[in-house]
Order: structure tokens, then sequence, then C-alpha cells
């Protein structure tokens, strides 16, 4: 991804109070529209970057749990 979406995106939202990223996250995955995706890696990427050792961990088992129904 470049680093110009990157920047856009965390712009778009950096104001947003909880509730209003609660609705971007939910519109995009609910939507499923691909141009919204880069977006939800961009707000996962600001996740983890702030997330502590244990946090990632608990992100971890839950995207392993989730992913097992998915093969």
């Amino acid at each position: 991804m470049n680093l110009n979406l990157r920047n856009a995106v965390i712009s778009n939202v950096a104001g947003n109070t909880q509730d209003e990223l609660k609705d971007t996250i939910v519109d995009a995955i609910q939507n499923g529209e691909e141009k919204m995706l880069p977006g939800l890696g961009v707000l996962f990427e600001v996740i983890w970057q702030n997330a502590s050792e244990e946090e990632k961990q608990e992100m971890l088992n839950a995207l392993e749990e989730g992913l097992k129904g998915k093969q």
C-alpha cells in the first residue's frame, strides 16, 4: 500500500469518535467493498502498533479462531 493512501485513511478518521470509527468499520465489512479494505488494513496497523504484547496475542488468537471455520 502506498504512503498516500495510508495518510489519506488516517487523516480521514483522525478526529472521529469511537462511534464514528465503529460505523466506518461496520460499513466497510457489511458492504464488502474492495476499496474499503485497504482502509481497514490501515486501522488494524494503528491498533497493532499501539497494542501491548498481551493484546497482540489476543488478536492473534481471535484471528486464528475466526479463520478455522473458513478453511
